[in-house]
């Protein structure tokens, strides 16, 4: 377990059942003396907050558990007291299964848990509040999202394909190549994209390119040599990205000795 700034989190590895479908699973408890306001970063993936206690702000609401999809810029949330729950990290097509929705229809917003998954989810919430241990908290969550997908709408493989590829070549894989490859027209590409995703894929290669920089610039690269590896035309167009995707600028990012980057949904 770590703990810093008020944050305490522990972490599992999904399990076999429910690895296609999230990268990362959490339990967390976060209590400050004020109030904190942070800017989420725009990442390949969908968050899921599975939580009690005190109602945070996200995307201009008051909320408790919530859920939502893919976006191209960044959400500002404000934690007012304390909280604690299970943070869960989606792939888009985990969220899509999860909660046999449409993802254009969840692009850029946050969305109460009842709303996204029904009756059960306060049963759900509850059920997770009266588990005292992290770990079993974990295991409980872990089980129950995957009874949940499971019983989703069954995907066929082309999509999935398709955001490992672009995952893959770190989002410089053109749109034009993706098409070609699969046999479709960039319509009906786009059309899945927007269905499976929520995001077409011109803008799933920004944010993809935008989390491979963020990356390096945590490493210690230069902000120059970053946006270069990463297919920026420019260092003046990685900060414009920046600033729409993170609310941050790379000088930010990058580690000072003595140091450290900041932290955010897309760590």
């Amino acid at each position: 377990m770590s703990a810093t700034s008020g944050l305490a989190m522990v972490e599992a590895a999904p399990s076999a059942a429910l690895r296609p479908y999230v990268t990362r699973l959490c339990a967390y408890r976060e209590h400050y003396a004020e109030p904190v306001t942070r800017s989420e970063m725009a990442m390949p993936g969908s968050v899921l907050v599975l939580a009690f206690g005190t109602p945070m702000e996200a995307g201009g609401q008051r909320v408790r558990a919530f859920g939502g999809g893919l976006g191209d810029r960044f959400t500002v949330t404000r934690v007012a007291g304390p909280s604690e729950g299970v943070e869960v990290f989606l792939t888009p097509f985990g969220a899509r299964r999860l909660y046999g929705l449409p993802m254009r229809h969840l692009t850029n917003r946050v969305v109460p848990i009842s709303d996204l998954l029904g009756p059960r989810a306060d049963a759900f919430v509850e059920r997770l509040a009266e588990t005292s241990s992290w770990r079993a908290r974990l295991a409980l969550a872990d089980r129950l999202l995957s009874e949940r997908i499971a019983a989703g709408p069954e995907l066929g493989p082309e999509l999935p394909w398709a955001w490992a590829r672009l995952l893959e070549t770190g989002g410089r894989l053109s749109v034009a190549s993706l098409a070609d490859a699969l046999g479709w027209s960039h319509r009906h590409l786009v059309a899945r994209f927007h269905d499976q995703v929520g995001l077409p894929p011109k803008t799933v290669a920004r944010v993809i390119r935008f989390g491979r920089a963020l990356r390096l610039l945590r490493a210690g690269t230069a902000p120059a040599v970053a946006a270069a590896e990463c297919g920026f035309y420019d260092q003046a167009h990685m900060n414009r990205e920046f600033r729409v995707l993170g609310d941050t600028t790379p000088g930010q990012i990058r580690p000072r000795p003595g140091g450290a980057a900041p932290a955010s949904w897309a760590s």
